[in-house]
C-alpha cells in the first residue's frame, strides 16, 4: 500500500458518508471495487475527472477555487516598481490579463 493522499481520504469520507461499501460505489460509478480500494488505500492517485466522477456517484460535488493570498514579503512585491511605470492603459491590460486567467482557472 502507498501513502494515502488527499484524494483517497476524500473519497473514503464521501463513500462512508453516503453509506456505501466500496463495491456499491464502484457499481454506481461503473468501475470495479479494486479501483476504489486502490485510490482509498493510496496505491494510486486518480486524475481530477476520475475523482469528480467517483464523488458524484457517492452524491457529492467537488469544487476547486483560486483564492488570492496575502502578498507581503513575496517576490510579487518586486513587480510594484514595474507596474507603477506602466501607463494607465497598460495597467488596465494587465488587470484584464489577470481577470482572463482567473476566469479560465475557474472553468477547470
Amino acid at each position: 500500500m502507498g501513502r494515502r493522499d488527499g484524494a483517497g481520504v476524500l473519497l473514503q469520507a464521501a463513500r462512508q458518508g453516503a453509506g456505501f461499501s466500496q463495491r456499491a460505489l464502484a457499481d454506481r460509478a461503473g468501475t470495479t471495487q479494486s479501483v476504489v480500494a486502490r485510490i482509498e488505500g493510496g496505491a494510486t492517485s486518480p486524475g481530477w475527472g476520475t475523482l469528480v466522477h467517483l464523488l458524484r456517484a457517492a452524491g457529492f460535488d467537488l469544487r476547486a477555487e483560486i483564492v488570492p493570498r496575502h502578498t507581503a514579503r513575496t517576490h510579487m512585491m518586486q513587480d510594484v516598481a514595474r507596474i507603477r511605470r506602466l501607463s494607465p492603459e497598460d495597467r488596465l491590460r494587465e488587470v484584464g490579463a489577470v481577470d482572463r486567467f482567473v476566469l479560465a482557472a475557474r472553468r477547470v
